[in-house]
């Protein structure tokens, strides 16, 4: 199957994120096929300096036949169409050997059909409990068994970023190629069936305030009902949808939204604008190009920071006005694509750009108009990051996914400390301590699982490569990788003296 031709008015930013473009009409299909005789002797010089690299298919290849050692469990999804945005929901009930958790996701269609928001229901399994053949038999063509589509609200446009409110969690909101952010009650909406020509589901809430499209900087606020976004128009706006929900207690099984509203939510019409709307809380302008993402602090609803195209990383404080606080210039040495700011110490930010690499800055340390200098730069990647996220399981794990299909996990304790096996010192970046090989094409975004320590749901673009429409795996890496080096090492002698004793049983 080919990857879906873009939609209009795509532009070249959207292009490094989700699909790759492709030609229109067969005006530029013969203008590709003459480029490609032009360079089929500079392509040729190309693949002799490459032979030595291993290819796409011949790294997979490797990093399945680790699977069983490197993961705890591991399942593999291949979607029907490519999503750009993926986060867990709310865990929805616990069992012996595995939990059930709601998965958001996107669908970014070719037009035959919808963009969808899809809520699915995904069973998470325990800790050491999937047996490590069971992992490594996986169908990288197969839809998996743990993963079950639950829901389709159908978007109008597609959805860019998806994100949840902490304060209740069946509650996202959802940038698409508009001025607008869009707001979901997940529960309430109605199942739809995604047919060309249905009707667009009608959002909950609508906030305005942008006045050119915000399609991927989104943020929810840890401590209050608040939601963040950047946009084209140079701007961060702030809303407060406080008085528009009912408190995260309600139980939305009794069959009302938990968002308040004067007409009920449902199979509206394409006209978006009928929905509630409501305005910006604050404005905030100092950057002078696209804001591609934006965070809370985690303790604060006032304080937030954001990152562009300009390079820049600005820290704002809505107690002090719509102007920066802190403004770090040259953050990177190109665009910047993501940020997230640590949930267990308010000082440390991560920042990812297109200069491949990640930094950690210290907000104590940053100054206005100058050079930023982070603390550390983590640069284990071989093409533009674009997402990074702190581990909420530990203070100094972070992950980081890129356009070269790796997602990187990096302690940043682990900087400046060798590693040593049988006398010789492994060669990995500083702090990098595992590497997610399972994706083919470029990493669009991952998501840590609060419920579950240390699992992982990452979705990749890549429709080329596997010729389906993208791929969504939910992963936990062996505790035997990140638990203290001692306890490892003990339960493994144990495990030892275990086969020893059954060995010798079985001789006799």
């Amino acid at each position: 199957m080919e990857t879906p031709p873009p939609q209009q008015g795509v532009v070249k930013k959207k292009e490094t994120r989700g699909r790759k473009p492709k030609p229109k009409d067969e005006h530029a299909k013969a203008l590709k096929e003459g480029r490609k005789t032009q360079q089929q002797q500079h392509d040729q010089q190309q693949q002799q300096q490459q032979q030595h690299q291993p290819s796409v298919d011949e790294k997979y290849t490797q990093w399945k036949s680790l699977v069983p050692v490197l993961y705890d469990w591991l399942a593999n999804h291949n979607l029907v169409w490519p999503s750009l945005s993926c986060r867990w929901g709310p865990q929805l009930e616990q069992a012996t050997y595995k939990n059930r958790q709601r998965l958001y996701l996107s669908e970014q269609t070719d037009g035959s059909v919808p963009n969808t928001l899809v809520i699915a229901n995904c069973e998470v399994v325990k800790p050491r409990v999937a047996a490590a053949e069971h992992i490594s038999q996986f169908n990288e063509e197969a839809r998996s068994p743990f993963v079950k589509k639950y829901k389709t609200i159908i978007h109008p446009g597609e959805v860019n970023r998806i994100r949840e409110l902490p304060q209740n969690s069946k509650i996202v909101a959802t940038h698409t190629d508009s001025p607008d952010v869009l707001v979901w009650d997940v529960e309430s909406q109605p199942n739809r069936h995604a047919v060309l020509g249905a009707t667009n589901s009608r959002p909950d809430l609508i906030l305005t305030g942008h006045q050119d499209n915000a399609e991927f900087a989104l943020a929810m606020c840890p401590t209050e009902p608040y939601v963040l976004s950047g946009g084209k128009d140079k701007t961060v706006v702030l809303w407060s949808i406080e008085d528009h929900i009912t408190s995260a207690a309600t139980d939305s099984k009794s069959g009302g939204s938990i968002i308040k509203q004067n007409s009920k939510s449902g199979e509206g019409n394409d006209k978006t604008a009928d929905g509630p709307t409501v305005g910006p809380r604050g404005i905030y302008c100092g950057h002078e190009d696209t804001v591609e993402d934006v965070t809370f602090c985690p303790s604060s609803a006032q304080e937030f920071c954001s990152v562009g195209d300009d390079s820049c990383l600005i820290l704002w404080d809505a107690r002090v006005g719509s102007s920066p606080v802190v403004k770090v210039e040259k953050a990177h040495n190109a665009d910047l694509h993501c940020v997230d700011w640590n949930p267990h110490d308010d000082n440390l930010i991560l920042t990812g750009s297109a200069d491949n690499s990640v930094r950690m800055f210290d907000r104590r340390n940053l100054t206005t108009n100058g050079v930023g200098s982070p603390i550390h730069k983590f640069e284990g990647h071989k093409a533009a990051v674009l997402c990074v996220q702190w581990s909420p399981d530990k203070s100094s794990v972070f992950g980081s996914s890129a356009e070269d299909g790796l997602l990187n996990i990096w302690d940043y304790e682990k900087v400046g400390k060798k590693i040593e096996r049988t006398g010789k010192s492994i060669s990995s970046p500083p702090g990098l301590f595992f590497q997610h090989a399972g994706h083919r094409d470029k990493v669009v975004d991952f998501h840590w699982n609060a419920y579950d320590p240390w699992t992982i749901v990452s979705v990749s673009d890549d429709c080329e490569s596997t010729g389906g429409g993208g791929t969504l795996q939910i992963w936990r890496m062996s505790d035997l990788i990140y638990r203290p080096e001692d306890e490892v090492l003990a339960e493994l002698e144990k495990f030892k003296s275990h086969v020893v004793a059954c060995a010798s049983k079985t001789e006799k």
